[in-house]
């Protein structure tokens, strides 16, 4: 719900955002131009020295005003020449005469009103509104996404649309948020809505005296000028007319022949704060705090773009589900836990088949999980698990608001996984666990599918047919992903001698015959994952891709794989007997939680066999000199030494701050990488200490081994690989 209530808006209102936005940021220049150009008001000056240079020059003088722009000006009607002239608050000397531009006219009226009169600033006025609740919404989705409101200023993962989203909008959440709630305050006092903010000035008269000489009235003298908002002159054919004085604590109404106080009204809390508000929203007096709302308004449509990406993913990896009828009308209620949106695949054709059968059926995320959801009859839980036995994004909530909602419908459990995983559907059995816990009639035992087969998907759905008494059919297509062609450009192969062979494999798109050059490849990143699907799995839709980690870029000019040739390993075997020239179909998958923090601070590296892929292609990236530090293991350095003249060059360059190597059947020191670990826990836990990121990549058992290696290292610190894991400074890529 918060994610819709976040995205629509931002979407419906996404042009007069961006217009306001940018106008706002254009205006927010103009308070440190002012500064510039403006002369400064000299802390000595009084209203009554600046007034009476101006009277002695411009005898009909009828108004002197402090702008909010810092411009001292003053009106003046001297017989045939009338006009409003820019003033020096040092001298009192003319300065020229004072004209807004029509190009800031133009701006101003544009950001205030749409060019559009009353109803553009009603319009103005709920696009404040809609920025508000976006900036609040967003806050509230980014903390959730990093751990809480304590965990804001935590490294943000993930792709690049969703770390710029979520860069900039947390660097533009304070200025927006005090921009829009301004700005709605400014709406109100536009269209009456606040009180009336005058106090009641009393009525007095003049002793009707000759005028004195401006400079020395009392009643102007004593008020400095950087305080005065407007001085307004007597009339001349008026005796016992005054001036009045409106300062920054209110306004005098000052005898023009005694110069004394005849009365006076002290601003009321309300004049303050329109006054504090319009500081705040324009910048105007603060040049420093109008670039800071610039540069947050001009944020906007970047933030507009990247969350329109955000949304148009995730409705395109959706599967549109037609005929959802509300929860309350529904006698089959389909929960659905994902993170890359494979699962929603299987609850659209889950939810079909239901629908055909007779079932008046709604489909929504488990995060969404309502006292509705749970009132109807049955209800259908598909739940994916997220890297060691977490909850996917669509269902992290589920648990905790489960806990607090009523409801015991009949229940059924389908888990997604990979059961070449410890924790294979573990979310899923604490979904399970949780509804029986509570007393929910089990429809069926919880089952797991294993590497989304249709063949398991199908055979849950005809046991769940034979529990509602008729036949449920589930022919399950996923979408086949979208191919690149690559070919085969180059290869090296170690290990055979001790019978692991590892091949380091190079792929270029295929040449380009009107050039002669090999075409573009796609975006990627060292880290991240190419799709593979080997030939001979009989139908595209049906064929599992294998995933390998990326050892270089796209700017690298080659996509680079480490490949392991695995016993009866289908994608291992055909790409190891791949031939140079020879071609593969592959797509990118992004890894971005899988990648080196920015900024300067110490990398520790681990990793083991053809895990040193990726690593080595963060050390190949590394023209900047950051300190990185390499454990990597192997069998032996004579056979299976991968990388090794690469990193060699690359210590040569500094790219690679150390490099240490174990070899497990090396029979002068045999060691594993752990070993290496523990050997060097005092250096270890000094670049810990510094804010080393530590990346690990390769088996899960030499992961595992890695974890209890890298515990007794952490825990002096008052750290463990948990908290360090939270704040993304101890990420794995393990298979």
């Amino acid at each position: 719900m918060l994610r819709r209530l976040h995205g629509l808006p931002g979407i419906a209102l996404a042009l007069a955002l961006a217009v306001t936005a940018l106008t706002g940021a254009v205006l927010s220049v103009q308070p440190a131009l002012d500064r510039a150009a403006v002369p400064a008001i000299p802390a000595a000056a009084n209203v009554a020295d600046v007034a009476a240079q101006v009277a002695a020059r411009h005898p009909g003088v009828s108004a002197i005003r402090l702008r909010a722009d810092g411009s001292l000006t003053a009106a003046f009607d001297d017989g045939g020449t009338r006009g409003v002239e820019r003033i020096d608050p040092a001298t009192g000397a003319g300065l020229g005469p004072y004209a807004v531009s029509d190009t800031t006219r133009f701006i101003t009226n544009l950001h205030r009103a749409f060019l559009l009169g009353d109803a553009g600033r009603v319009g103005a006025a709920i696009g404040a509104l809609a920025m508000l609740g976006l900036s609040l919404s967003g806050l509230m989705l980014l903390a959730r996404r990093l751990g809480g409101m304590s965990a804001l200023l935590r490294p943000i993962r993930g792709t690049p649309a969703q770390r710029w989203h979520g860069e900039l909008g947390r660097l533009a959440a304070v200025g927006l948020l005090l921009s829009s709630l301004t700005g709605l305050w400014m709406s109100a006092s536009t269209f009456g809505l606040l009180p009336e903010t005058a106090a009641t000035t009393p009525a007095v008269t003049a002793n009707g005296g000759a005028p004195a000489p401006v400079g020395t009235l009392t009643g102007l003298n004593t008020v400095k000028l950087r305080d005065l908002r407007e001085l307004t002159f007597p009339d001349p054919a008026d005796p016992t007319d005054v001036f009045t004085l409106v300062a920054a604590d209110g306004e005098r109404l000052v005898d023009a022949a005694t110069g004394a106080t005849l009365a006076m009204t002290p601003a009321t809390t309300l004049e303050r704060m329109n006054d504090l508000v319009r500081t705040l929203h324009t910048g105007r007096g603060a040049w420093v705090l109008g670039l800071f709302l610039g540069l947050a308004s001009a944020m906007v449509p970047v933030l507009g773009g990247t969350g329109l990406v955000l949304w148009l993913r995730r409705r395109a990896a959706r599967p549109r589900i037609t005929t959802n009828v509300p929860a309350r009308a529904a006698d089959t209620v389909i929960l659905v836990g994902s993170e890359g949106n494979s699962t929603w695949g299987f609850a659209g054709t889950l939810h079909k088949a239901l629908v055909a059968a007779g079932h008046k059926v709604h489909t929504a995320a488990m995060n969404d999980v309502s006292a509705a959801h749970l009132a109807a009859p049955r209800v259908l839980v598909l739940a994916a698990t997220y890297g060691e036995g977490a909850a996917p994004q669509s269902a992290r909530l589920f648990l905790s608001r489960l806990a607090k909602l009523p409801g015991q419908p009949a229940v059924a459990v389908l888990g997604f996984g990979d059961r070449s995983f410890p924790h294979f559907c573990r979310f899923a059995r604490d979904v399970a666990d949780a509804l029986e816990a509570r007393g929910c009639p089990q429809l069926l035992p919880m089952k797991r599918v294993d590497r989304r087969s249709p063949q398991e998907f199908a055979q849950w759905g005809h046991d769940l047919g034979d529990v509602l008494g008729h036949d449920l059919t589930l022919t399950h297509v996923a979408e086949p992903p979208k191919t690149t062609r690559l070919v085969l450009a180059g290869r090296e192969l170690y290990g055979e001698a001790v019978g692991a062979p590892v091949a380091i494999l190079r792929f270029t798109a295929p040449v380009d015959p009107r050039t002669g050059a090999p075409g573009p490849l796609p975006a990627f990143e060292a880290g991240d994952l190419v799709g593979i699907v080997p030939p001979g799995q009989g139908r595209p839709e049906d064929a599992m891709p294998r995933f390998y980690s990326l050892a270089s870029s796209t700017r690298d000019g080659v996509l680079e794989i480490c490949v392991r040739l695995r016993e009866g390993g289908l994608c291992s075997t055909f790409l190891h007997g791949l031939r140079p020239g020879e071609g593969i179909d592959a797509f990118i998958r992004e890894n971005p939680t899988f990648r080196p923090a920015k900024g300067r601070g110490p990398l520790i590296l681990i990793g083991a066999g053809a895990g040193i892929g990726p690593l080595a292609g963060f050390v190949r990236a590394n023209a900047a000199g950051r300190p990185v530090h390499l454990y990597w293991g192997g069998r032996s350095a004579a056979s299976d030494f991968l990388y090794e003249h690469e990193l060699a060059q690359h210590l040569a360059e500094r790219r690679l701050t150390t490099l240490r190597t174990a070899f497990s059947r090396d029979a002068d020191e045999s060691a594993y990488v752990q070993d290496r670990i523990a050997a060097d826990a005092p250096r270890l836990r000094e670049l810990v200490k510094q804010g080393a990121q530590i990346l690990v990549c390769g088996g899960r058992d030499m992961a595992e081994a890695v974890t209890r290696a890298l515990e007794p290292v952490v825990r002096p610190l008052g750290l463990d690989l948990p908290t360090l894991k939270s704040s993304g400074r101890y990420v794995e890529d393990v298979y």
